[in-house]
């Protein structure tokens, strides 16, 4: 089971972290440098639930945003 929405197909986000030092030349310094680059994930705020899916309960991953905007039938 992938770490994804079973509703929408949301999944992992990927980029990088960008830090930098120094003082910006607006605010007169000599600019900002990049000092490294990692790699960073954002992930979807998955919940386990129980849910109607063709007629009987069944469990499955869903995202908030999903839960919030009553797209998912929940069985109690």
């Amino acid at each position: 089971m992938a770490k994804c929405c079973e509703i929408c197909g949301k999944g992992s986000n990927r980029g990088n972290q960008v830090p930098r030092r120094g003082k910006a030349k607006k605010k007169g310094g000599v600019g900002r440098n990049v000092t490294n680059r990692s790699k960073k994930v954002q992930k979807p705020n998955l919940q386990k639930v129980k849910a109607i899916v063709d007629g009987s309960p069944k469990r499955v991953r869903v995202c908030t945003s999903c839960l919030k905007a009553g797209k998912v039938e929940r069985a109690y």
